[in-house]
């Protein structure tokens, strides 16, 4: 209706204009001295007294401190939280990547008398510049070495390094995404301040129950 819509138009139109902005500054954000004093943990007036050129630039907007996104933990980031100890080199995530981008090189590395002959893992690679991220390498995995990451700061020069290698893997944080792991979510485990460097604690894979999907993608929305 044209009688409705008008100032049906005006009111939404008066909302946005007085909304604040929702920019967000990263990675740095300006601060004010109030709010940089509160990070630091100290006395503003302390603050002025004791630092007053720091006082005079932090008023200025010359300093700055690290920024960092709300995200949700069953982010996917452009990282892999990998478990050595877990893996047994069956290669089932590379066989299920649709872009072939995971290269594994194994060799015998002994008999087991009641799993049988073992493999050792000699080459575990993933070219994270072709990766999509569809997590289906971390669905397949019958023994749940490899985990989705959080992080997402991968930018680079060269092609080349994004190449993640096994020993990339070793050395990283493991703050794996509780992506296909609810019970993450259930431990309340936060992937962007916690590090699990016990594969055992991060458990394995578990179907979701269907009254957390239905709230979760039903009741919620």
């Amino acid at each position: 209706m044209i009688g409705k819509g008008i100032p049906r138009g005006f009111i939404i139109t008066l909302k946005n204009f007085f909304r604040t902005p929702v920019t967000v500054q990263y990675p740095d954000r300006k601060v004010s001295l109030f709010e940089y004093a509160k990070i630091k943990n100290k006395n503003i007036f302390k603050l002025f007294f004791s630092q007053p050129m720091l006082s005079l630039k932090i008023s200025l907007g010359l300093i700055s401190v690290p920024s960092s996104v709300e995200q949700s933990q069953r982010f996917r980031g452009n990282e892999f939280t990998f478990f050595e100890e877990r893996c047994t080199a069956c290669a089932s995530c590379a066989k299920y990547c649709p872009l072939g981008i995971i290269e594994i090189v194994s060799v015998p590395g002994g008999f087991d008398a009641q799993e049988g002959e073992s493999y050792k893992l000699d080459v575990f690679d993933i070219d994270i510049g072709r990766c999509m991220f569809c997590g289906l390498c971390v669905e397949a995995c019958p023994y749940d070495a490899l985990h989705m990451g959080t992080k997402f700061e991968k930018s680079t020069y060269v092609r080349d390094n994004l190449i993640i290698t096994k020993e990339k893997l070793a050395e990283s944080e493991k703050s794996p995404s509780s992506f296909y792991r609810p019970q993450f979510e259930k431990e309340k485990f936060d992937p962007f301040k916690d590090n699990i460097k016990d594969h055992y604690k991060a458990g394995r894979h578990e179907k979701p129950e269907y009254k957390d999907l239905k709230k979760k993608w039903v009741d919620d929305r």
